[in-house]
């Protein structure tokens, strides 16, 4: 199965075609009114740009899609950086691609590779990151097996948050997919006694 990835962290990125500029900007966008909100800030900062082309996909499963030409000729901006999104494997993430006419007109083909280009090399610097679903966990420890847990966790890659109290209090978010073998290796350390509560169910974002 295609891992689901999205947006981490981007910068803008620009190129010149035939005099006119196009300026590429990414961002998660984990819902509709979340994707609306990027691209009303992209018209804000740029006001006086001949287009605003976008797409985005706002789902993890890719089914709610949409994308705009914003004037240009049918099918030679939006659905171009939609592939990108696609291609990529890409949900949860919005992709806009700014133009300021520069005077020399491209022609249908030459705008949809331009704006193809554009969004190709924006996401190729792009930091993605994969969605994975994940469990929230509680529990307990006594302080004198709260190192040796933490070294268990350290081993796994996890970073607990641990507060001390009557007890050593662990929280920490696991990956569903390890979340059985990281069960059996706790209770085998605690000898039967890793009572795990799972404070919620949701979804993770790991850098790749």
């Amino acid at each position: 199965m295609r891992r689901a990835l999205t947006i981490d962290t981007s910068e803008p990125t620009e190129k010149i075609i035939e005099k006119s500029r196009f300026i590429a900007y990414s961002s998660r966008a984990e819902s509709e009114e979340a994707a609306r909100a990027f691209l009303a800030a992209l018209q804000k900062e740029h006001p006086f740009a001949t287009h605003v082309c976008y797409a985005y996909i706002c789902d993890k499963t890719g089914n709610i899609q949409r994308f705009s030409d914003n004037g240009e000729p049918q099918g030679t901006a939006g659905m171009p950086i939609l592939e990108n999104l696609k291609n990529r494997g890409l949900v949860l993430s919005a992709l806009a691609v700014v133009r300021y006419f520069g005077g020399v007109k491209l022609g249908a083909g030459g705008l949809t590779r331009a704006y193809f280009s554009a969004a190709n090399e924006h996401l190729e610097k792009a930091r993605l990151c994969e969605i994975v679903p994940c469990e929230t966990w509680r529990f307990f420890t006594e302080y004198a097996a709260a190192e040796s847990v933490k070294k268990l966790l350290g081993k796994q890659g996890l970073i607990p948050t641990v507060t001390y109290a009557e007890k050593a209090e662990f929280l920490l978010r696991v990956k569903t997919s390890q979340a059985e073998e990281l069960r059996r290796a706790l209770s085998d350390l605690l000898c039967g006694k890793a009572e795990i509560t799972v404070k919620e169910i949701s979804d993770g974002f790991f850098p790749v």
